[in-house]
């Protein structure tokens, strides 16, 4: 029996529950618990199976939820939240005592967004609690951005997938924080460092940390499919020193025309947007044909460009 149900008010008993419910939001699903419940926040780590080194990102209603969990907000922090929220921005700011060691790693800081999807924004609102929701998949997996592939994940784990279709934007909300009230990216992601940086000036980038890293995203290896990845400058030329292998191909517009392989195309228009927002589920897709190996181009490395390879470069085996 399918665990993904478009039904508000069952996910509602469930988080109440101190149970688990996968979210739909704009950029991928989540693996949502109560951020006051030690019970379900600790479950969100070992149905992940994700370090506790890891902080998660807190999910509000609205921007008025701020002050219940946060101690400070700085002015380009305000002004960030003003134009993106609802959006694909997440910020890391000095939490208060209300919130959990657990959800922030020890740390002081808590990352923080109002996700830009209608289904999870009526959830909510219903809920007299915030959520905790990491993406919804084993620590290190592609991310999810339909309900199938949250499903395919924790079918056995958890008792529902609130079903908001397939993910508009398609990668992970781009993490910003603040460091003597100056932002600092700490994760590429959906929403550019262009459109960051046309609001508050120039912004600097941090965002690789592999010992008790700042946001989430910012480990080496992560978002990866379990077939041996590669991203590569010349396609076709690595393709001929993979001879006699199941390949898989990840091309952003120009087919290769080539019909010795599997072979999917981002965006035939050129849409960095589009690109991103079929990344993850051409990865999952690839990854489901048992292939030896699978070759992914290297992007424009301007705009979304950036987000999308950052996110191949952790997904390679090759770092």
């Amino acid at each position: 029996m399918s665990i993904i149900s478009k039904d508000i008010q069952k996910a509602i008993r469930l988080l109440t529950d101190d149970e688990l419910v996968a979210i739909p939001t704009e950029t991928v699903y989540g693996l949502a618990g109560n951020v006051f419940s030690e019970k379900a926040i600790k479950h969100i780590f070992s149905t992940k199976k994700r370090p506790f080194f890891n902080p998660l990102i807190v999910h509000l209603s609205g921007v008025e939820a701020l002050e219940n969990i946060v101690a400070h907000v700085p002015d380009k922090a305000t002004l960030l939240a003003a134009t993106f929220w609802p959006g694909p921005l997440t910020m890391v700011l000095k939490k208060n005592n209300k919130i959990p060691d657990i959800i922030t790693a020890g740390k002081d800081t808590v990352a923080v967004r109002v996700p830009n999807h209608p289904v999870t924004l009526e959830l909510l609102r219903q809920l007299p609690f915030p959520l905790a929701a990491p993406s919804a998949n084993p620590f290190g997996s592609i991310s999810p951005t339909k309900p199938s592939h949250v499903e395919r994940y924790f079918k056995n784990d958890i008792k529902q997938v609130l079903d908001g279709g397939s993910c508009k934007n398609g990668i992970e909300s781009t993490i910003v924080g603040f460091e003597n009230n100056e932002p600092v990216l700490y994760r590429l992601g959906a929403l550019s460092i262009e459109a960051i940086e046309a609001v508050v000036g120039k912004v600097s980038v941090k965002n690789k940390k592999e010992q008790s890293p700042d946001a989430p995203g910012m480990l080496a290896r992560h978002y990866a499919p379990s077939t041996q990845t590669l991203l590569v400058d010349a396609v076709a030329e690595e393709i001929k020193k993979h001879a006699g292998k199941k390949i898989g191909i990840l091309v952003f517009k120009d087919s290769l025309n080539n019909t010795s392989f599997t072979e999917i195309v981002l965006s035939k228009k050129g849409s960095l947007q589009e690109a991103a927002s079929k990344l993850y589920d051409s990865l999952h897709e690839l990854d489901d044909q048992k292939l030896d190996v699978i070759i992914t181009e290297r992007f424009p490395d301007s705009g979304l460009g950036k987000s999308i390879n950052d996110r191949l470069q952790r997904a390679t085996f090759s770092l």
